[in-house]
């Protein structure tokens, strides 16, 4: 009787085909039928994969692939889960490999905390680099594995730390939780993690289609910073942060991070506009970064692209990617700051601020520039905004 109630739409679907008023040629019966049941495999498909994720402190709301907001103990968060970077990170370089891991899938039934301690420290290094900070970074790791605060890191409490270091974002919360223009990471379930609110949009245009921005002129944008963007003092401030944040990301506690998709859009400020970083999703190792570009072939410089915007130089001889990026992340923010900085300055500061800031724009990624000259440029922009708006109510 249950598998008459099956073929009950596929005899009335060719009931129909037959019918005097609605004749449906055989073909495209065939057609539906094979559309019926590829939406029925995939459904099928996809209930297999995700259903076993249910004990595993995802919830309902996660379940249907959203970042979303709300209170937590009186404060804004955000809250996200590592189904949604799974989906959207298909044009990442690293997406083919990631899309091979299972999460969950490690450690195994018997590993010890020390073989467990071993294998966290050896990812580390893939991914950050072999550095003498890392035995303090994997002693956070199991610091958070240990959910309950007994004391102990039980299998199920492993499994689900392993899942949240293999989402690129948490990784950079977890480096950077010391630095003061990242978001804190607040707490985890799961491979579902919580973090600070997302701040304040500086750039009015970021809400806006990212179709539709590229078709805005310049005098537009500009136009659209000085009526509803910050007056220019609190820009000036907001400069300084992002400033600051390129310090930070350049030879820190865990090496060198790397920028790859430089827009307005992807920084934010707080209540007091403090400059805080919104999105790390596209801010990269500089070992994940070189192990992308090391040995690639290319017959152009697009060819050697991390991401949207971290590009290397291609060696057409050899046609392979050198290892030294074009652009370091000074040089990308500068040209940032010139649309967002200019507009509205004082007429007293414009003239040198503009220089200094095509100075910057010149930068190059290679190694032996970015010691000395990147720190006095980066310094000199500062020392130059600092006096400005120091000794007011901006600062």
């Amino acid at each position: 009787m249950r598998r008459l109630r099956r073929l009950a739409p596929l005899v009335l679907l060719c009931a129909f085909a037959k019918g005097p008023q609605g004749r449906i040629s055989g073909l495209r019966v065939r057609y539906v039928v094979l559309v019926w049941l590829g939406v029925f495999a995939g459904s099928w498909l996809v209930y297999v994969h995700y259903s076993s994720y249910s004990e595993l402190c995802r919830g309902h709301l996660c379940q249907v692939v959203i970042v979303y907001s709300g209170l937590w103990q009186e404060k804004e968060v955000t809250i996200k889960c590592s189904i949604e970077e799974a989906l959207n990170d298909k044009d990442r370089p690293e997406a083919a490999a990631r899309q091979e891991l299972v999460l969950f899938d490690k450690p195994t039934r018997g590993t010890s905390i020390k073989e467990f301690r071993e294998m966290t420290l050896s990812f580390l290094k893939a991914n950050l680099g072999d550095l003498p900070s890392l035995p303090a970074l994997v002693g956070q790791v199991l610091l958070m594995a240990d959910f309950n605060k007994d004391s102990r890191v039980s299998l199920a409490e492993a499994k689900s730390v392993w899942a949240l270091l293999q989402r690129n974002e948490f990784l950079l919360l977890l480096s950077l939780q010391e630095k003061e223009h990242a978001s804190r990471l607040l707490g985890s379930c799961g491979d579902l993690y919580l973090t600070e609110g997302v701040p304040h949009g500086s750039w009015p245009w970021a809400t806006l289609p990212p179709l539709l921005r590229p078709l805005l002129p310049p005098a537009m944008h500009r136009a659209l910073q000085q009526w509803f963007g910050p007056a220019w003092p609190w820009r000036a401030k907001i400069a300084i942060g992002l400033l600051e944040f390129v310090e930070e990301l350049f030879h820190g506690s865990y090496g060198t991070f790397y920028m790859c998709e430089t827009t307005l859009a992807n920084v934010g400020y707080t209540a007091t506009y403090d400059f805080k970083m919104a999105d790390l999703q596209q801010v990269a190792p500089e070992a994940t970064v070189r192990r992308f570009l090391q040995g690639r072939r290319c017959e152009r410089s697009a060819d050697c692209t991390y991401g949207r915007d971290c590009r290397a130089p291609c060696d057409r001889l050899m046609r392979q990617c050198k290892g030294d990026l074009i652009q370091p992340n000074l040089a990308k923010v500068c040209e940032l700051l010139r649309d967002y900085l200019l507009p509205g300055a004082p007429a007293a500061l414009r003239e040198e601020l503009g220089k200094q800031l095509r100075t910057c724009t010149t930068l190059s990624g290679l190694a032996s520039q970015v010691e000395a000259h990147h720190s006095l440029v980066l310094s000199h922009l500062k020392t130059l905004l600092w006096k400005e708006i120091s000794n007011t109510k901006y600062s």
